[in-house]
């Protein structure tokens, strides 16, 4: 605030000696711009949102519903298996069908499983009811699912799911892996 000065008069003539005061320099007008621009600053700036993927899950059913049964056609459907290291397997087949030599292997890029999944979708019986079931095994990385659900938003696919690997997968799949690892590590003469 502004200090009016008052002068002190004695009385006397002659010289008049002002009193030396230590300078004061008045703050509160430095903090109430402060405040103001802080306020002004918080209303005008955009909060950040959080990045969240979106997972669409289905409704639990009620107790006493019973989820319909649905049957998904082989053609209509192709099944991601995400195993360690980096590695993708896809097949079509059932559980009769579906041998080591069956279960075949991609890569995460474009020429590879991007490819694998619109072919599988162009040669569906109907492309509108075409499902990517993903199975990620116990050694897959949180990246290599993240990386799947981008290629689903890549490759157009609304319809897909999650699920777990079933037992017989899980024993092709790990002989693949077997005696993949195992010709990898023989050495050559």
């Amino acid at each position: 605030m502004a200090e009016v000065q008052v002068k002190d008069s004695s009385g006397k003539g002659g010289k008049v000696r002002s009193k030396k005061q230590v300078p004061h320099v008045d703050l509160t007008p430095m903090v109430d711009l402060a405040f103001l621009l802080i306020t002004f600053f918080m209303l005008v700036t955009t909060f950040n949102k959080p990045n969240v993927m979106d997972l669409g899950l289905p409704a639990k059913p009620k107790e006493n519903q019973k989820a319909p049964d649905t049957e998904i056609d082989l053609s209509n459907s192709i099944s991601l298996i995400i195993g360690k290291d980096n590695r993708i397997f896809y097949h079509q087949l059932d559980r009769a069908g579906l041998t080591e030599q069956t279960l075949q292997e991609t890569n995460f890029d474009r020429e590879g499983i991007t490819k694998v999944i619109e072919q599988a979708k162009a040669r569906a019986k109907d492309q509108s009811k075409f499902t990517v079931i993903i199975k990620p095994t116990d050694d897959a990385i949180y990246k290599n699912f993240v990386d799947i659900l981008d290629e689903m938003a890549i490759t157009k696919n609304e319809i897909y799911g999650v699920t777990d690997i079933k037992s017989w997968e899980q024993e092709i799949y790990e002989r693949k892996v077997g005696s993949s690892s195992a010709t990898a590590t023989t050495p050559t003469e």
